[in-house]
This record gives structure tokens, sequence and C-alpha cells, in this order.
């Protein structure tokens, strides 16, 4: 994670509170938290909260210091969001970071994509690369040489064996197994728990063990 102390979170969800606290553990301070529905309420206390773009531009009109980040707190199967929302904060000056919990272990040849998330108990491997606006979650495994591309979310405790390729905006459900060699594609869904031993196409819904197609998500 870049050497910067100054944060906005998108998101103040549950997701919000975990990465606020890894950004603290780091050395981070979170100034402001975003969030599209005006009912939100502030997910770490005593940090004001905006709504939508609207009051995020309001604030950074009052607030002109350079140097501010951002991490958009958007879990689950919603990719194409986070990259919505990571194009119009780099369109407002604002900059995106990953943010590593420091309990992960990450590759020294592993490339980790702006934006992206890897939480705590997380572990990318040799050779690794995430696009942007992907996370991996609690207890994920990303092993070597696996490609996960642009708004990926890779669920608490899921495995990805060696030289996966996870196509943009798919989402691994929490404690799945993604055998070797495999292809998840575009927008795909993998069903939490299961076991993945064929290639999944571009927007398909599997699940079960061995991973079937149970139905059809978004590309």
């Amino acid at each position: 994670m870049a050497d910067v102390t100054r944060w906005v979170i998108w998101g103040s969800s549950g997701h919000g509170k975990v990465v606020a606290e890894a950004i603290g553990l780091r050395g981070g301070l979170v100034e402001l938290l975003v969030d599209n529905d005006p009912l939100a309420t502030p997910c770490v206390p005593s940090v004001p909260l905006r709504t939508g773009e609207a009051g995020l531009r309001e604030w950074l009109d009052t607030d002109a210091r350079p140097g501010r980040c951002a991490a958009i707190a958007i879990g689950g199967a919603r990719g194409a969001d986070r990259l919505q929302i990571a194009a119009l904060l780099r369109g407002l000056g604002v900059a995106l970071p990953a943010v590593v919990h420091p309990s992960s272990s990450v590759s020294g040849s592993a490339r980790i994509g702006a934006g992206s998330h890897v939480l705590a108990g997380a572990v990318i491997a040799a050779d690794a690369m995430l696009g942007e606006a992907t996370i991996v979650n609690h207890g994920a495994v990303v092993d070597h040489e696996c490609t996960l591309g642009h708004g990926v979310h890779v669920a608490p405790g899921a495995v990805l064996c060696g030289c996966i390729r996870v196509e943009d905006h798919a989402m691994v459900g929490a404690g799945a197994t993604v055998l070797p060699r495999l292809r998840i594609g575009r927008g795909a869904v993998v069903g939490a728990g299961a076991v993945v031993t064929r290639d999944v196409p571009d927007g398909a819904v599997v699940a079960g063990n061995p991973a079937r197609a149970i139905g059809k998500g978004k590309q």
C-alpha cells in the first residue's frame, strides 16, 4: 500500500469497517465515508458520512489539500460498480492505491492492481496478478500464476489453485475451491463451497461438488 495517511472510503457497510481497519493498521487515517444510500449510517464512529457523488464533490470543495486516497468498500458480485466508482474518483483527482492487510502474505513477484483489497490472512502467491478494484477476502488463497481480471471478488476462505484465470467482474464464493488451470468467465459466480473441476462460461452461476450450472449472472 502506498505511504499515505488520508483516506476516503466509499461504502459505509461491514466491508467498510474491514477496509478501515486495514488502513488504520498501515498508519492511515479515514477522513470521510461516502455511500449512495441516503439512509446509510457511518461504519466508522466519528467519521463524517456524505451521500454519493454530490456529497463527495461538496466535501472535496471544502478541502483542496492534495494527497488524498480512496478505497471502494463494495463487496459481492458488484465489480462493475467498483470500477465505475474508481473511474469517478480518478476524475476527481483521488488516488486508488491497493489496501493490503499486514497479516496477509503477498509474494514479491505478485502484482496487485489499483484499488484492490487483500485482506487479513489472504495469500497471494508467486507471479499472481490482480486487476483493478479486485477483492481477495479474509483467508482466501490465490496460488501461483493465477490471473484475476478487474472487479473480481474472491470471498473468504476460497482457494484458487495454480494457473487459474478469473475474468472481469466474476465472483468466487466463500469456501469454494477452483482446481488448477481453469477459467472462470466474465461475470460468472461460483457458489459458496463449490468445487470447480471444469471451465465456467461467461455469465454462468455454478454451485455444488462438482460445480454445475444453476443459472445465469451478469456479464
